[in-house]
């Protein structure tokens, strides 16, 4: 018959196994600000976490090891009135109860710290208190769009409709369909609003993530280091076309933005002010992969 494998090595494979995973884990390179602060609060929690969950593991291998019932050699009475297979009934004294108690207070506070820091990011929690009333048919004047005032970020509209991501921009007379253009390495601010139900933004590359509320515009915030295409996904339910919503975030260099929104200021749109989308796709991979070249 097969032999079991001895309780200590049993006990300490779990975390044998978790440290070499993470040892042959690799961390990408942040794509964006977002990214990084949302990676850098994940590295921390882990450096905490980590020890913690081999120093429970170890102090659960050295019970299995000390404390072990022997086989049918213990008697069940030898006389002291004291289960010989059980032991007597010991109980963890006051101090040892502070020291958990204090050590997992530490630890809350520390969760606590890192994770605030992280929210109070404005790219992480940007500002919401907008003040602009917006219509549901998308028919609100451009005075309104001028008031939502994002200092000196780079402003793009977003407007969500079942089931396409519409972006617009107040620097060029242009609408794109799936398709949000953005310069790297400059602050962007995405203002979103929706035409019917509510939706929910999100770029996971980017961790960037946003809902998109009828009659108001929220924002969010980020800067893009890495010029490339990122996809897009509405992660609110809004509706039997919700798994198709999708998109695209496409990141170019400050010279090849500028250059796209020239070119596409003073073209002729279509019957429903949204220019052709393969014009669109095309246009923005020519110039990212100009500006790769």
């Amino acid at each position: 018959m097969r032999r079991p494998l001895p309780p200590l090595l049993t006990a300490l494979t779990p975390p044998m196994l978790l440290v070499g995973i993470l040892a042959l884990s690799t961390t990408a390179a942040a794509q964006s600000e977002n990214r990084a602060l949302v990676d850098g609060l994940e590295s921390q929690l882990l450096t905490v976490a980590i020890p913690i969950a081999l120093a429970v593991l170890g102090a659960f291998a050295y019970a299995v090891i000390r404390f072990r019932v022997p086989d049918e050699r213990a008697s069940a009475d030898d006389g002291s009135g004291l289960d010989a297979r059980t032991g007597p009934e010991l109980g963890p004294g006051p101090t040892l109860e502070i020291s958990w108690t204090l050590a997992a207070a530490v630890v809350l506070l520390f969760v606590g710290i890192a994770s605030y820091s992280v929210l109070a990011s404005p790219y992480v929690s940007p500002d919401q208190s907008v003040e602009v009333e917006v219509e549901v048919d998308g028919s609100e004047e451009q005075d309104g769009l001028e008031s939502l005032d994002a200092g000196d970020d780079t402003d793009v509209y977003v407007r969500a409709s079942q089931w396409d991501w519409n972006a617009s921009y107040p620097d060029a007379e242009v609408t794109t369909r799936n398709e949000i253009v953005i310069p790297a390495d400059e602050n962007v601010t995405i203002w979103l609003t929706s035409d019917d139900v509510v939706h929910s933004l999100l770029v996971p590359e980017l961790a960037v993530r946003q809902d998109a509320i009828p009659g108001e515009y929220t924002r969010v915030r980020t800067v893009a280091s890495e010029p490339g295409e990122y996809d897009v996904r509405c992660t609110e339910f809004c509706g039997s076309g919700h798994a198709g919503m999708t998109g695209t975030v496409v990141v170019l260099e400050s010279d090849a933005y500028e250059a796209w929104l020239s070119a596409q200021d003073g073209d002729g749109d279509d019957d429903s002010g949204y220019k052709n989308e393969s014009e669109n796709d095309a246009n923005a991979t020519a110039f990212l992969e100009s500006d790769a070249g």
